[in-house]
């Protein structure tokens, strides 16, 4: 089964770390009701879906995918490249220690699980303003043993690797090339979000369909027309806080 970990929306959410957008007004109960949608869309792919201790002093908890990377064999717990967004990460290792063996990031490295894109035995990681170089070297000794190789990359104009490509099947990716190297993907089927949706890139796979934010219709259909099943949900008020859809949960096979 599909265990999908969220986390609820902090009414602190306005007050949340921001690198490249530009901060608004946010509308906290407006957030939680499209992250109950969310939740009911996960739900609905054929997710279990678990929340996690709320924190509703961290503006940012709500972006649990930041705190660890979970493998088939272990949990990766992170350290936010942000330090307000460190403590969020002790709640979320106690959930994930229910269901596999913990490893973690220490100083001076640092790691956000958004920077981490799994295929299969590769993981991808983002050198981001978020991810050093010493957080990759720790994530490739965590993973290594268990048969993973790890490949940094370099994202430009976006806060994490995710942002700019995330996986659309075993074989291909949905990607936006002014912020990530398609040569980085070579061998695997690329596919490029519509040049009017930058944002678009980020979808949350979930088996043989993926879930896609309701602000990318275009981007929508050329994954339609690659034969993806897409699902829609509306997280416009979380992506003013710079989230996306993969940044509202963990998922992992239990």
């Amino acid at each position: 089964m599909l265990l999908a970990l969220t986390r609820s929306v902090s009414p602190a959410m306005a007050q949340c770390e921001l690198t490249h957008l530009a901060r608004v007004p946010i509308d906290p109960a407006l957030a939680a009701g499209q992250h109950r949608s969310y939740e009911a869309a996960l739900a609905h792919l054929g997710c279990m879906v678990e929340r996690i201790t709320p924190a509703p002093e961290l503006p940012d908890s709500v972006f649990v995918e930041d705190a660890a990377v979970a493998l088939d064999e272990i949990a990766v717990i992170a350290r936010p490249g942000a330090e307000s967004r460190r403590t969020e990460v002790d709640a979320v290792a106690d959930a994930m220690r229910r269901y596999r063996p913990i490893a973690t990031i220490t100083s001076p490295g640092t790691l956000d699980g958004g920077d981490v894109l799994r295929l299969g035995r590769t993981l991808y990681v983002g050198q981001s303003g978020r991810t050093n170089d010493e957080g990759i070297a720790q994530l490739r000794r965590h993973a290594g043993p268990h048969g993973y190789s790890v490949r940094a990359l370099r994202p430009t104009g976006c806060l994490h690797l995710k942002t700019a490509v995330t996986a659309v099947s075993d074989h291909a990716v949905l990607l936006n090339p002014d912020w990530i190297a398609t040569a980085a993907f070579d061998g695997l089927e690329v596919i490029t979000v519509h040049p009017e949706e930058p944002f678009a890139a980020n979808v949350v796979r979930v088996g043989d369909a993926v879930l896609t934010a309701a602000a990318f219709p275009r981007t929508r259909r050329i994954m339609e027309a690659h034969g993806i099943t897409v699902h829609v949900v509306d997280v416009s008020e979380l992506a003013k806080a710079e989230g996306a859809v993969t940044c509202c949960s963990i998922l992992l096979e239990v």
